[in-house]
């Protein structure tokens, strides 16, 4: 028999041991995180529009034919959309923050090589070092809002990030003529390059790491291949992703016909692009406005519905003024507002639409949605404006049949997607 226990005492005070605490950046308010990711989002078209008023002045300070300076802004979009298909699966393996910081690193040492470059060729290399690294802000910043937000507070944000974001090609077209016009093309990039440092202190500084590290994905050929065939076999996907792609193609192939239409066409210098770039900016600003306002009381595909019905109407505005009549101020651009004001209404929502397809990988899905509108883009800015920037008509004709493509996806996504319900066709 076991002698009995003695009584149990207290125990003696113990000093409690502080854990070290994780520091963890606080998710900034709305209107903070817009403008952040808006702002990374603004690389973009910062290295697009803002050097296209420079063109004839790089093309004589290098030495260079015409279609060689063109050809390095295809450089950039080339490059831009083979990596931005993988920027989505790295955030989704390394952390969103982690990938944009070193993004914002290698954007910043091709800019200082841009505005150092003493050859055309040396500007395509650093204009590709560029491109693989100016993507990064819009894969990620579509990711991070989903990360963070769902439906109609969701579509709100990304709205709000458009309407911000429409600063950059708004402004970037006059600055880049200002710049060129007082000092020279080279000042353009080391103006790039101030704006990319100071953006990459703020976002060490106030850029929150949305994806936890138990939710991260495997990053190995395998598993990446699984996710890659899953999205690019999905019929849906090509149509919802084909419908943003089309809709920025029929604007796209403006702003890359503009070195040549503004003064071969319009009679413009190039410190007046801004004819062409305030009525397609506004138009983007009033639509984001529009899409944030109506967020969460239609449905999606009236929303689309509406941006169609907008688009449309400014196609047949644009054919039918240059069937006519020539090319002429503000005609010839003014079409370009109702234009992107209806993309601007429909981009959120099948922005959405496509992400929600895979939703445990969403920064790959927003990788391969960009991929497709970056090199359509890039199609455009090399193939397709060369050959029809020297007419009004050919571009009208072009857009017009970029828009009714764009508007064939969405119906027929509708149709395929009430097939796969087993529900009747109506």
């Amino acid at each position: 028999m076991f002698p009995p226990s003695p009584p149990s005492l207290p125990p003696d005070p113990v000093t409690p041991v502080p854990l070290p605490q994780v520091k963890r950046r606080a998710v900034p308010g709305n209107a903070m995180l817009a403008t952040l990711l808006a702002a990374l989002s603004m690389l973009g078209p910062f290295s697009i529009d803002a050097y296209l008023p420079a063109f004839p002045f790089i093309q004589r300070d290098l030495g260079a034919a015409a279609l060689e300076v063109q050809q390095t802004l295809t450089a950039f979009m080339l490059a831009f959309a083979g990596m931005v298909l993988w920027h989505g699966a790295l955030a989704d393996a390394f952390g969103r923050r982690n990938v944009v910081l070193c993004a914002l690193v290698v954007f910043a040492i091709g800019t200082f090589g841009c505005a150092a470059s003493h050859s055309v060729h040396y500007l395509w290399v650093f204009r590709i070092m560029q491109g693989v690294s100016a993507g990064a802000g819009v894969v990620i910043g579509r990711a991070i809002i989903r990360d963070l937000y769902s439906d109609a507070e969701a579509a709100r944000l990304l709205s709000l990030v458009t309407m911000i974001f429409t600063i950059a090609p708004a402004i970037a077209p006059i600055l880049g003529g200002w710049i060129v016009a007082l000092f020279d093309w080279r000042t353009i990039f080391l103006a790039l390059l101030g704006y990319t440092v100071a953006l990459f202190y703020v976002c060490f500084r106030r850029l929150p790491e949305t994806l936890p590290r138990e939710k991260r994905q495997p990053f190995n050929p395998t598993f990446l291949w699984r996710n890659y065939s899953a999205i690019f076999s999905s019929p849906l996907f090509h149509m919802k992703a084909g419908i943003v792609a089309l809709n920025f193609a029929g604007l796209f192939l403006y702003i890359a016909s503009a070195p040549v239409m503004l003064p071969e066409l319009l009679g413009l210098g190039p410190d007046q692009f801004a004819w062409l770039f305030i009525p397609a900016v506004s138009g983007i600003f009033l639509g984001a406005l529009a899409a944030n306002r109506i967020a969460g009381h239609i449905a999606f595909s009236r929303q689309i519905g509406i941006g169609f019905a907008c688009a449309l109407t400014a196609v047949a505005l644009n054919l039918g003024y240059h069937l006519f009549l020539p090319a002429a101020l503000p005609w010839s651009v003014a079409p370009l507002f109702l234009y992107t004001f209806g993309t601007s209404i429909i981009a959120p929502a099948a922005t959405l639409l496509a992400l929600d397809l895979f939703p445990h990988i969403r920064g790959t899905v927003a990788s391969c949605q960009s991929f497709a509108v970056t090199l359509l883009g890039a199609l455009v800015a090399g193939v397709i404006a060369p050959v029809l920037s020297h007419s009004v008509l050919w571009l009208a004709v072009g857009q017009a049949l970029f828009t009714i493509m764009a508007l064939g996806l969405w119906l027929l996504s509708r149709v395929y997607k009430r097939n796969q319900a087993g529900r009747p066709v109506g």
